[in-house]
């Protein structure tokens, strides 16, 4: 059964920058023992924070295969692309293979229900399971009403049994987005929480309890099929009973 590890921070930068050296030691680890590892990254402020202090780990990125938990369904490029963020921090400083980058498909006109039904077939070719990929670890931000990726409370995607889903109406804009689905994310091997900011206080606390339905507050069911690892500031762990 999946347990929460929590680790408080005196701050945001802290949180990332504590949050990417344990996974660079993860990914070594596993490397170490001759391992592929596949990693799911995330988008917002410290989910991209996260990702620009890989810039100079030690690891071989030729060993790496990075997905995403979601993306906005927005043209290629765009600066509010999570994989547009990602690029600029990390992927145009670092020698990972391009055939080891799996960006959520852009809109370039074929809709969004296409571009997830895309995106489980990539998924599904690299599995051993025929759904997706074993990953090592998948990052996670949180957002202030308890979304994780484009999950959010009482959305077709918090019931959705399929591997990927298009969300046609987020309440956080753009409206139109693409999201792994809970069946996904707790295939898992480890999820980690990242989030920071008293507004997301509360939100994590319902998260770590026991009792919170995800279909309430949906980072509750963000749980790895081994670990749980929430990342917090002082600020987002306010709420917590410690």
């Amino acid at each position: 059964m999946t347990r929460h590890t929590v680790h408080i921070r005196p701050d945001e930068a802290t949180v990332a920058r504590d949050a990417a050296a344990a996974l660079v030691q993860r990914i070594r680890d596993r490397q170490g023992a001759g391992g592929h590892v596949h990693i799911v990254v995330t988008g917002g402020g410290v989910g991209t924070m996260v990702l620009a202090a890989l810039v100079t780990a030690d690891i071989d990125w030729s060993a790496i295969d990075l997905w995403w938990g979601d993306e906005r369904f927005l043209p290629e490029g765009h600066p509010d692309r999570n994989a547009t963020a990602a690029q600029a921090a990390l992927l145009d400083q670092v020698p990972i293979p391009a055939a080891h980058v799996h960006a959520m498909p852009a809109d370039s006109g074929q809709g969004a229900d296409q571009a997830a039904r895309d995106y489980a077939d990539e998924l599904a070719s690299a599995s051993t399971n025929g759904v997706a990929p074993d990953f090592e670890v998948l990052l996670l931000g949180v957002g202030p009403e308890g979304h994780v990726a484009s999950i959010f409370p009482h959305s077709p995607a918090a019931v959705a049994a399929v591997p990927v889903v298009a969300v046609h109406d987020s309440p956080k804009p753009p409206p139109t987005r693409v999201s792994l689905t809970f069946p996904t994310l707790r295939g898992a091997r480890e999820v980690w929480l990242v989030a920071s900011g008293e507004a997301k206080a509360d939100a994590i606390a319902a998260a770590v309890s026991a009792n919170t339905n995800p279909v309430d507050v949906p980072a509750a069911g963000a749980v790895g099929r081994v670990e749980t690892v929430v990342w917090l500031d002082e600020a987002a762990a306010s709420a917590l009973i410690v």
